[in-house]
């Protein structure tokens, strides 16, 4: 097995130096078709003064009525922008912004949708069919970005990764990833494997971490270096794929409308060749794009202003925040927050929300840049 090659450098603003390569590669991008999660926001919540006081309140009065708590893994919302918006504005980004030829593969939580609608609208432009995998593991879960499926036979191998993640004891994981890497053209990538994204603490994950790459470890092509976790957690990522031999890859891991801001350099001119590069020839070169170099705070808090915005011309109708956050009622049924919020929810909430995006609107990112000063390591 070849040494791994990587190569991983910060674009300057003004004169970004990528004229050795033919093609910018962007990774790990979410649509509206992608369901995120919101049983993460008891935990962020109770960290935040004054909204924490609002919450503990209001879900304690909750239970007292209903004498049930408000279980909120059976929420979820999704990204403002369809595919198409995605799509371009990843496109703009490498050949307006570097001047190269683009490669973009999206990759929604469990859906393929979003990559199949793009290929009838875009059939020449070789649009790969990606997903973000969610794959469960013990008491917690892995992401591994599925690149590039065969377009024959993505619906049925999209089928049987999903029942996996629904219900993972009625199938084999290692005979499902050794099905995705039996075909030479499809890309596995470890996402920001140093998340502790289950909350079962640092100490916990990187045990279960070591236990996954110990199972799947033969079947991982690559390591994420991932556009939205700190630097000081990417260097440890990049040491994890040190440790394992594995190369490193870019993923950008838009939610809102800022374009990714990793991007992998190549000469590859299709998704294909590019696989081959990292599969194969065990090469890869990073390109960090300005962006970045911003708090990842402060863009996280900017992609929640993203979600809260009002679209008055989105395709799917989803204008309001409340239009883009989903309940799923004890009968399996799903209605949108605007069921039942009318006016956008109870004043508290309102509130904050418009608390949040007055911080995270792009005027307000001066200001917020002194705030939120950058503790996160050494640039490479």
């Amino acid at each position: 097995m070849k040494t791994p090659r990587k190569g991983i450098r910060l674009l300057a603003p003004a004169d970004p130096d990528v004229r050795d390569f033919k093609s910018g590669v962007s990774l790990h991008c979410h649509t509206d078709e992608s369901r995120e999660t919101l049983d993460f926001v008891p935990y962020y919540a109770s960290k935040i003064p004054l909204i924490s006081q609002f919450l503990d309140r209001e879900l304690e009065s909750y239970t007292a009525r209903n004498g049930e708590v408000i279980d909120f893994a059976r929420a979820y919302w999704t990204p403002p922008l369809p595919a198409r918006a995605v799509l371009e504005a990843e496109t703009h980004q490498i050949e307006q912004g570097l001047g190269l030829a683009s490669i973009v593969s999206i990759t929604d939580h469990d859906n393929i949708a979003s990559c199949t609608h793009l290929q009838v609208l875009h059939p020449d432009q070789g649009i790969p069919v990606s997903l973000e995998w969610t794959v469960p593991f013990g008491p917690g879960f892995f992401h591994i970005g599925v690149h590039n499926l065969p377009p024959a036979q993505s619906p049925e191998i999209w089928a049987l990764l999903t029942t996996y993640t629904r219900n993972p004891k009625n199938h084999c994981l290692a005979d499902l990833l050794d099905l995705l890497c039996s075909h030479q053209d499809t890309l596995l990538v470890l996402n920001h494997p140093l998340w502790d994204i289950e909350r079962i603490g640092d100490v916990g994950h990187k045990q279960l971490l070591a236990e996954f790459l110990v199972t799947g470890r033969q079947w991982i092509h690559a390591i994420e270096v991932n556009g939205y976790r700190s630097w000081s957690e990417n260097k440890d990522a990049v040491s994890l794929a040190d440790q394992y031999r594995l190369p490193v890859i870019s993923g950008g891991d838009r939610h809102g409308t800022e374009a990714n801001s990793i991007l992998n350099l190549t000469n590859a001119a299709t998704f294909s060749e590019f696989t081959a590069e990292i599969r194969s020839d065990r090469v890869s070169e990073i390109a960090i794009l300005p962006s970045y170099k911003e708090p990842i705070v402060l863009r996280m808090l900017e992609t929640v202003a993203d979600v809260l915005k009002y679209y008055p011309n989105h395709a799917a109708g989803r204008r309001f925040w409340t239009d883009r956050i989903f309940w799923t009622l004890q009968d399996g049924s799903v209605r949108p927050m605007s069921f039942y919020w009318k006016r956008g929810g109870p004043a508290w909430v309102r509130a904050s929300l418009r608390v949040m995006k007055i911080i995270g609107s792009r005027r307000a990112r001066p200001a917020m840049r002194l705030v939120f000063a950058r503790e996160e390591g050494v640039w490479p």
